[in-house]
Parts: C-alpha cells; structure tokens; sequence
C-alpha cells in the first residue's frame, strides 16, 4: 500500500519491485523536477534491471527534439497541460526500449504561474500496460516543496498502477 510518510528510498524500491515482476523497464520525461525522479531511481543500487533512462526536457525544444513532442501541441495548450503530459510520456516510450514511463511538466515556481495555471500546478503523464493515464495536481510551497511533493506523487501513483493492471 502507498503510505503518505514513506521514505523516497521506500517507494523506489516497491516500484522497483514492481517493474521487476512484470519484467517492464521504466523511462522518464521530466520537465520541472529536472532529472529528480530519475536521480531518485538510479540512487537505488541495481536499478540497472528496471529503469531504462531518463530525459530531462526542460524546454519546449528538448520535449519535441528528444521525445517527439508536436511544437503544434505545446504552442496550442502550452508546456504544463494535459496533451503535452501524455505526448511526453508517450513519446518516451517510444524513443526508448522501456515498457512503462512517466511524464511530469508544471510549474515549479517560484514565477512562471498565471491565473490557469498558478505556480505549482503540475501535469502527470504515466503509460503502463499500453493505456496513458493523466492527472493534474497543485501543490502548496515553495520551488523545492513542489518539486519534491511532485516526485512522490509520481511514484506513488507509478505503484498504484503497477500492483493494479
């Protein structure tokens, strides 16, 4: 069960294990947390088995050069939307060998918010078993909260997901 006090290192394991039992190896696409989720992944020792790699596409540029994003998509609904999360996590997987991935793009602050789109609104993006699931969450604090709270909830979402095909 996903526990809200978990330790990162905690939750990086129950997916691990999960990705291990499937056979499934995850890639990442992240904007606003910069690299943390796939920093959190390959901080676990053998993570070589399930986790394939990592993108870090900060800018619009890198989400359609690196994984294919649709530049059309980004200018009509902006970086931190719904379409542009699963463009990335689908593009993502299919710019890798990996089975399972997870998108984030938000805005991490502390500016960059608008009135649609405050500061830290951020948008999820997970493919696992074939289907792209999407959600949109807003988390309190400062740059360094919102991008913490955003890796658990990435993760922790990755093992509902996972331990329920």
């Amino acid at each position: 069960m996903n526990d809200a006090n978990d330790s990162l290192p905690d939750l990086v394991a129950r997916v691990a294990a999960l990705l291990e039992r499937r056979g499934a190896l995850l890639v990442t696409a992240e904007s606003c947390t910069g690299g943390l989720i796939a920093a959190a992944c390959t901080e676990r020792a053998g993570s070589s088995a399930w986790f394939e790699r990592g993108f870090v596409t900060y800018s619009n540029e890198a989400k359609h050069e690196s994984i294919g994003v649709d530049a059309a998509l980004i200018a009509a609904h902006g970086a931190v939307s719904e379409p542009v999360a699963r463009a990335m996590a689908e593009g993502a997987l299919a710019h890798s060998r990996a089975q399972v991935s997870l998108s984030v793009t938000g805005v991490a602050g502390p500016t960059g918010g608008s009135p649609d789109k405050p500061v830290g609104t951020v948008w999820f993006g997970w493919s696992v078993g074939g289907v792209t699931h999407t959600e949109r969450r807003r988390f309190d604090g400062d740059r360094s909260t919102v991008r913490q709270a955003t890796v658990f909830h990435a993760l922790r979402t990755l093992t509902a997901l996972l331990d329920h095909p």
